[in-house]
């Protein structure tokens, strides 16, 4: 089996069983992000615990990839820091940007994970947006939820 049908595989696995499908009844903040190219949406709640991303929960409608990765995301940064969750979205960011000429070490295979797997989207300009769709939308609901927060205080 090719490296190419293993990602193909991981992405597929995540569209058809995505992980925290579901929004959150309690949460910190919400967004909804469109792909304005392709009609892609997700709907995406974030609950923080001071420092953490303690729960992280999403609905939408689209491609494989975007549902896909919006699944892969949410996996990776549940749990963590919201500054390791930062900063997986940069490493996604820089790896969906290298135009399928990433020079990946085993440390990104570490941190990315089924992450991993979207790197030959990243050849297809067109789809690129649809990777990055729920990793944006994260970033997004963290700097409000944090917005949110210092209001309060």
């Amino acid at each position: 089996m090719t490296d190419e049908s293993v990602y193909q595989q991981i992405i597929l696995d995540h569209y058809k069983h995505p992980q925290h499908r579901q929004l959150l009844d309690d949460f910190d903040a919400q967004v909804h992000h469109v792909n304005p190219t392709c009609g892609d949406e997700v709907t995406l709640r974030v609950s923080l615990n001071g420092t953490t991303i303690a729960d992280l929960g999403w609905e939408g409608e689209g491609c494989s990839i975007s549902q896909a990765s919006t699944s892969v995301m949410s996996d990776l940064v549940v749990g963590k820091s919201i500054d390791d969750a930062l900063a997986l979205q940069t490493r996604f960011l820089d790896l969906m940007q290298s135009q399928g000429q990433a020079e990946l070490t085993e440390d990104d295979e570490d941190e990315l994970e089924d992450a991993i797997a979207f790197e030959g989207v990243s050849k297809y300009p067109a789809r690129v947006k649809c990777a990055l769709l729920g990793w944006m939308a994260m970033k997004s609901a963290v700097a409000e939820a944090r917005l949110l927060s210092e209001e309060s205080t």
